[in-house]
């Protein structure tokens, strides 16, 4: 290969295949070509120096969650998307990743992948660095095409998990067999995630959504996703299959570092239970619905949730509040007491549900309530009296209590 010739690469810009080992071989180092979402489009020949992380990356057919984290916490996917010429990239040792030399692959404006290349033990030269750029530029008509026969596939994926989330396909061996035929690798199990916004999502939203998971959440990776109006909906699956450890605490993170980032954009996040039988994905979907609209009714009590399991007495207002409709039941009480606050434009109502909350606890109710103690007694007198209720009855309190949630959570009809 001549050092004069204008374009070294060129010629093999329709084989991307051929193209990194051509690179490899202009370089003298081992070569990975990857799409804009970090999945595996060629390589070139094994050679003594390459790393785990890069073989990691050939046998999954994507770079490893962990190691895409490291790589955003350390701040190197920013500047490899913002800079024009390819950039070195210390060694990660912890996920496997030895030095590097890398640049992102544009077509005009957008980044459609990148090339990089292990640095080995000798430092790239000024001649080394042109040279990637050279190939960079004539990978990225390839890299578009390919892009968009990604996207093609993306969307016959999206079609597959929709009839898993709406419950349109439940048998498991059909599911199975599905999944293989669009190039699905299910996992052995999965919980949903949702990211809710407060408007409907934008492609950005989604990507730093995604990056931001990717980078935070290492004890769980990304299946498959989907938009729905507001909503980003993850499936996604622990890297310890049966093991659903620290998966909790990383999504309560996520969600504050969302919450940051996106501010008033941003609305929260629910994930469903675990499972490993795939007609029961609707299940998990559903689930993580419910703690959004719980979340969302009532969140002092339940805002920093995450976990579906973690929702205790909650998740069974829905059904409180159906039976509550479905037999016109009232809770006389109840109804007793708004009366009474209707006539008299007073509070009773309200002063029994903080009295509840605050598990009988007279001076924190009356705290919370920013009211003298006695007042609070005389009311809640008031309350035994006009309700006609048994204050020191566990039974009756605990009635009272959950049927103020599910009225509550019945209100909410705007989710």
């Amino acid at each position: 290969m001549r050092e004069d010739q204008d374009d070294p690469f060129e010629p093999y810009s329709d084989n991307l295949e051929l193209l990194a080992e051509k690179i490899s071989e202009a370089l003298g180092r081992p070569v990975t070509i990857e799409d804009a979402n970090h999945r595996l489009v060629a390589y070139s020949s094994h050679v003594p120096e390459t790393d785990a992380a890069r073989l990691a990356t050939i046998v999954g057919r994507r770079v490893p969650d962990q190691v895409i984290g490291s790589l955003w916490r350390d701040g190197v996917i920013p500047r490899l998307l913002d800079s024009e010429t390819p950039i070195r990239i210390a060694a990660i040792s912890e996920v496997g990743l030895s030095e590097r030399v890398a640049t992102a692959i544009r077509s005009g404006t957008r980044v459609v992948g990148f090339i990089w290349v292990l640095e080995t033990e000798k430092p790239f030269s000024d001649r080394e660095m042109a040279l990637l750029m050279k190939a960079a530029r004539a990978a990225r008509t390839k890299m578009a095409q390919w892009q968009l026969q990604r996207h093609k596939e993306d969307e016959a994926h999206r079609d597959f998990f929709w009839q898993l989330l709406t419950g349109h396909l439940t048998n498991e061996a059909l599911i199975r067999d599905k999944a293989h035929r669009i190039g699905i690798a299910l996992p052995l199990q999965f919980h949903v995630v949702i990211l809710q916004f407060a408007a409907e999502v934008k492609e950005p939203w989604q990507q730093q959504a995604l990056e931001k998971f990717a980078s935070i959440c290492s004890n769980s990776r990304v299946v498959l996703r989907a938009v729905d109006k507001n909503q980003v909906i993850l499936l996604c699956a622990p890297i310890v299959a049966g093991s659903m450890e620290g998966i909790a605490g990383q999504l309560q993170l996520l969600q504050r570092n969302l919450r940051s980032f996106f501010k008033a954009d941003y609305d929260g996040l629910a994930s469903g239970c675990l499972y490993s039988e795939y007609g029961r994905l609707e299940d998990s979907y559903r689930e993580a619905l419910l703690l959004l609209q719980v979340k969302r009714r009532f969140p002092s009590e339940t805002g920093d949730l995450a976990m579906y399991g973690d929702l205790g007495y909650c998740r069974y207002l829905p059904l409180i509040w159906q039976e509550t409709r479905k037999r016109s039941n009232v809770n006389a009480p109840l109804a007793r007491l708004r009366t009474y606050d209707s006539e008299h434009h007073s509070e009773l109502l309200h002063t029994l549900e903080v009295f509840l909350t605050y598990d009988s606890n007279a001076k924190t109710a009356a705290d919370a309530l920013h009211i003298h103690a006695n007042t609070l007694n005389y009311r809640l007198k008031r309350i035994a009296e006009i309700g006609r209720i048994d204050l020191a009855s566990m039974e009756q309190k605990v009635t009272l209590y959950l049927d103020l949630k599910a009225e509550r959570f019945g209100d909410s009809r705007d989710l």
